[in-house]
């Protein structure tokens, strides 16, 4: 019998592979046990004696950490972590690790293909030709501005968003940007004005949402910020759907306050069947996977396969989003 008992959260009628995660687990004495539970309570009474989870998609509930007994980690293949009780796990001293860095150039990428599709109207032009319309009908594309030269403003200055820069400047943009939690200096060495959100809002022909899902970033883009956009803006969303108030920006949408929004990420995931977006032509929808490409889930499965080996060798993780609990830990800090 292994000395570590790992869990996973698997999905009933689909068994998981591991074979990546034990790549990176080989020399700690551990096994894998998946648990296809329907509910916490299920789950839990698999679950509780874990020495880690790892969690590919899957929330976890407060009310499962709590139950835990003996868990050292808990090790996400995402990057948002707003489908965790984060908080339970820190009272508890359990780190929590995520994937911030696999997948930012795929994010980045998928990015100014939203910002391209919509600006060029790409599905409305496609849907167009197939009723049959070659030249007649297009006439509004006539009336867009050119790319080049248009103003572009990123909410958000992160790992994804820099990374999105260097793809847009050879379209002739000038680009803003606004985060509190970024140096000044650090925008004007990639060329980008910082300015506050307020004025982003109101001097972008784009605005790209690039903030992450928390509890201080809630519908933090509602009904005061579309109306401070043009009339004829771009809205791009990449980050969280949590982040906007949708009511509101079906409203805009309705209403001309904006003229297109882009989105990768909704409130609700899965969304609702009746959701209004889905019949407005002037919105560009993709499920979610803008993080995605064939290299992803093998370099996320290792990476939490790592973390987990990491902190049962009794090392510190490489992405610990709760670092306050480390100090305490007894976790050997990495030596240079």
């Amino acid at each position: 019998m292994a000395q570590f008992k790992i869990v996973s959260w698997g999905r009933a009628n689909v068994p998981g592979d591991y074979t990546h995660e034990m790549e990176a687990l080989q020399g700690v004495d551990a096994q894998i046990v998946e648990v296809a539970a329907e509910t916490d309570e299920e789950f839990l009474e698999k679950a509780q004696d874990a020495d880690a989870l790892i969690l590919s998609g899957h929330g976890l509930s407060d009310k499962v950490i709590r139950g835990l007994k003996q868990c050292r980690i808990i090790a996400l293949d995402s990057v948002g972590t707003n489908h965790v009780a984060v908080a339970v796990a820190t009272a508890k001293g359990i780190p929590v690790t995520n994937c911030p860095d696999i997948n930012i150039q795929e994010v980045a990428e998928h990015t100014v293909t939203l910002i391209l599709a919509a600006h060029r109207r790409l599905l409305l032009m496609d849907k167009t030709v197939r009723e049959g319309f070659w030249w007649e009908g297009h006439e509004p594309m006539r009336q867009l501005p050119r790319l080049f030269g248009q103003t572009l403003g990123l909410v958000s200055f992160g790992n994804i968003p820099r990374a999105v820069v260097p793809l847009l400047k050879p379209f002739g943009l000038r680009l803003l940007a606004h985060d509190p939690y970024v140096m000044e200096t650090l925008m004007i060495q990639y060329g980008v004005e910082p300015v506050g959100l307020t004025e982003l809002l109101q001097r972008s022909d784009i605005i790209t949402n690039h903030v992450p899902g928390s509890g201080g970033t809630t519908k933090m883009i509602g009904e005061e910020q579309f109306r401070l956009m043009k009339p004829t803006a771009i809205f791009v969303n990449t980050g969280r759907g949590t982040t906007v108030d949708e009511a509101a920006m079906i409203r805009a949408l309705d209403e001309g306050w904006i003229a297109h929004a882009a989105l990768d990420v909704l409130e609700k995931e899965p969304p609702d069947p009746n959701n209004p977006l889905f019949g407005m032509e002037n919105v560009t929808l993709t499920p979610h996977v803008a993080s995605a490409s064939s290299r992803v889930r093998a370099v996320s499965k290792r990476r939490m396969g790592m973390e987990v080996a990491l902190v049962l060798s009794g090392r510190r993780p490489l992405s610990c989003v709760n670092p306050s609990v480390l100090a305490g830990s007894g976790l050997l800090k990495w030596q240079s």
